[in-house]
């Protein structure tokens, strides 16, 4: 099927761990300048891997989520962040795991892709990378790192701090980003789904995916890359294979969301936890900010 020029489509998300007790609207309000801005992008012709990267790093800077300076320490009091990207058409993906106090975890994910040498790089060997390749550290993190409340990181249960986005470019071009601050109180090393190719994110000519939740249980499903499984070998639809994938990481015992875009522009934003904070954008959908409404 040949697509028009004015096909795309773009989602963001903030983690699936949000609670209907707690007040958003500050997140509410980002996650409508963010979608604006991306939709901007692509219609501006940018990439779907430069916008997806872009929209994450802009999430890691603002401390209203899980994931760059919204994190929170591990038990010996380091803060580790993952984060990985990948690009559909030529299923290139780079990943970072349990690197220290790094800016913008997305972007050294980025550089790893870019390298080519590796698709995932880990702690100190992670962190080395990244600094070779020019990208700015967090000096002073006692004094950068916002572990508040509003985001649920205080919560030693909360294992939905990540964000992520997906996105379907003018030249039908799709890609995903994901990053995280992992669990509160989390062990030192832990690695979630995030920084996990097939697991927390994937990307090839059929669908985009990020998804956010128990990392444990996405990536004993195989959440992400499951999705594309189901639509091209099953012939599922986009809805169809994302339920089934998730209803998966419910079999097993977890819960989470993901965001998912694919070919032809059609988007799906499940989850199965109390709320999930997203946003979508579309050729065929104007703007959209939703958190605790059904998909």
């Amino acid at each position: 099927m040949t697509l028009s020029s004015t096909t795309y489509a773009l989602i963001v998300h903030g983690g699936a761990g949000a609670d209907p007790a707690l007040d958003y609207r500050e997140q509410e309000a980002h996650l409508r300048d963010l979608i604006s801005q991306g939709q901007d992008r692509l219609l501006s012709d940018e990439s779907a891997l430069d916008t997806v990267v872009a929209l994450v790093k802009d999430m890691e800077s603002c401390g209203l989520y899980v994931a760059g300076k919204g994190s929170a320490p591990n038990r010996e009091g380091a803060v580790e962040l993952d984060a990985s990207v990948m690009e559909g058409a030529s299923q290139k993906a780079g990943a970072v795991a349990a690197i220290q106090n790094a800016l913008h975890p997305v972007e050294a994910a980025r550089r790893v892709l870019a390298d080519g040498r590796n698709v995932m790089l880990a702690g100190a060997g992670a962190g080395a990378f990244a600094r070779e390749s020019g990208l700015d550290f967090v000096e002073d993190p006692q004094a950068y790192y916002v572990d508040h409340v509003k985001h649920g990181s205080k919560n030693a249960d909360a294992g939905h701090g990540t964000v992520g986005a997906v996105a379907l470019d003018l030249s039908g071009n799709l890609a995903a980003a994901t990053s995280t601050g992992g669990t509160f109180h989390k062990m030192a090393g832990r690695v979630g789904d995030t920084p996990v190719i097939g697991a927390g994110t994937w990307a090839d000519d059929t669908v985009a995916v990020s998804c956010t939740g128990l990392g444990e249980f996405f990536i004993r499903a195989g959440t992400a890359h499951d999705i594309s499984a189901r639509m091209r070998y099953g012939g599922a639809s986009l809805r169809e294979a994302a339920a089934a994938a998730l209803a998966e990481v419910k079999r097993l015992g977890g819960n989470g969301g993901l965001i998912a875009v694919d070919r032809l522009g059609n988007i799906a934003m499940p989850y199965n936890s109390k709320g999930m904070k997203r946003a979508a954008a579309s050729h065929q959908a104007a703007p959209v900010v939703r958190i605790f409404e059904p998909e």
